[in-house]
């Protein structure tokens, strides 16, 4: 395995470029806005009257769930349609169903099936989004330049995560958590308005049914063992860091490290590493890239370990940092890999069996994470989180196609 540095005048080109200007732009937009959710929706649960653990997993479940069961639909449609106009009409969707839930929030009036069906809605809107978003990128840049449009958009991204992030705590603590979830709302609103702006053109007409598409893309993705074993790994390792990200973390925030500016403080500095992990893997070339990924994948244990014995906040940010990182070099690797092997007519189908897979035990974990840490307490949870990471990264690093896949 060799690691080169590469220069290249793609970082600068790229930013003259309208189609990558625009979205870029509709994402950082966008991402700012999610960084202001990510804290403001756990903590606008738990400040309602009667809420506890069981309630904020089963709100964040209802908000994973359809991530996991539409986002096929969402792949098969996006290889059907433009993509530009599908992530449009996604963000048009996030935007009403964060309008509502702020609403509900300032008013204290959230009956817990009105969040739910609004929680449904927002993970919807995910789920038709992200296969057009995977399969875009090759549309807007030159093959040679993926790399670094991959990376450039992810350091813009985490740039406008790690300030979301920054000011949402403080938000909460001053305002209250509805007005963070408003902000996000209008970022969903001005992501669309950006996005219908590309010059995507409408897929020519298919004579194939659905069906047939989903199956063409599971011979695409069944074909490539790199492809599946490291899905099937990234299924353990979302559904044990999206516990702790939304509702382990809060939660040990909440009752041990001093509330949400600890936990925004933590989470920051994880959105803080992804920028520096985004520029890092923009200049360098590895000739083994999912080898690398998956070995990269290791240190996004480490805060969930010292988390589970209430290390001290610097610490557990530090080691966030670190998760950041390693988790955009894996990211940035895994992005570009994809975009290279897999045929662009049928992308965002693959990256949608992609995600399922990624995402099949996501609602599970957020489900049983307060009330398995209300049964077996917090610290023996999260430890067990961090175990999982390590073992389903370990168990990947097995297969031939992990190791052997070379970059062209």
């Amino acid at each position: 395995m060799t690691l080169t540095s590469t220069q290249g005048s793609g970082k600068s080109t790229l930013w003259r470029e309208r189609p990558f200007v625009l979205l870029a732009s509709a994402r950082t937009v966008s991402v700012l806005g999610n960084g202001f959710a990510r804290v403001a929706l756990a903590f606008a649960v738990l400040a309602l009257p009667g809420a506890g653990p069981g309630r904020l997993s089963l709100v964040l479940a209802c908000q994973a769930l359809p991530q996991l069961v539409f986002i096929l639909v969402g792949g098969v449609i996006a290889d059907r349609m433009s993509r530009a106009r599908l992530m449009a009409l996604a963000d048009v969707l996030g935007a009403g169903a964060y309008t509502a839930l702020a609403a509900m929030v300032l008013t204290r009036h959230a009956p817990l099936p009105a969040m739910c069906l609004l929680a449904v809605a927002a993970g919807t809107a995910t789920a038709l989004f992200a296969p057009a978003m995977n399969g875009i990128m090759p549309l807007v840049v030159p093959t040679d330049q993926l790399q670094q449009a991959n990376a450039l958009l992810r350091v813009g991204t985490n740039s406008a995560l790690l300030l979301g992030l920054s000011l949402s705590g403080v938000t909460v603590a001053l305002v209250g958590p509805g007005w963070a979830l408003a902000l996000n709302a209008v970022s969903f609103a001005l992501s669309a308005a950006l996005t219908a702006r590309l010059p995507v053109p409408a897929r020519p007409p298919k004579k194939s049914s659905g069906w047939a598409d989903l199956r063409e893309g599971w011979r695409e993705f069944a074909s490539r063992q790199w492809l599946w074993v490291v899905v099937a790994q990234w299924s353990i390792v979302v559904a044990a860091l999206n516990a702790n990200v939304g509702v382990l973390g809060p939660l040990t925030a909440d009752r041990y490290l001093g509330g949400a500016r600890a936990w925004s403080l933590i989470v920051a500095a994880q959105a803080l590493g992804t920028i520096a992990g985004a520029g890092l893997a923009a200049r360098v070339r590895v000739d083994r890239p999912i080898l690398v990924a998956v070995l990269a994948t290791f240190p996004t244990a480490l805060p969930v370990a010292l988390l589970a014995v209430r290390a001290p906040v610097w610490l557990i940010a530090a080691a966030m940092f670190t998760a950041g990182v390693s988790s955009d070099i894996f990211g940035v690797l895994w992005a570009t890999t994809i975009h290279r092997e897999i045929p662009e007519e049928s992308l965002s189908r693959v990256s949608s069996y992609d995600g399922f897979g990624s995402l099949a035990f996501a609602p599970l974990g957020l489900l049983i994470a307060g009330p398995l840490s209300a049964t077996v307490g917090l610290g023996h949870t999260l430890a067990g989180c961090a175990g999982l990471v390590v073992l389903a990264t370990g168990a990947a690093l097995l297969a031939p196609g992990v190791r052997r896949l070379t970059a062209p």
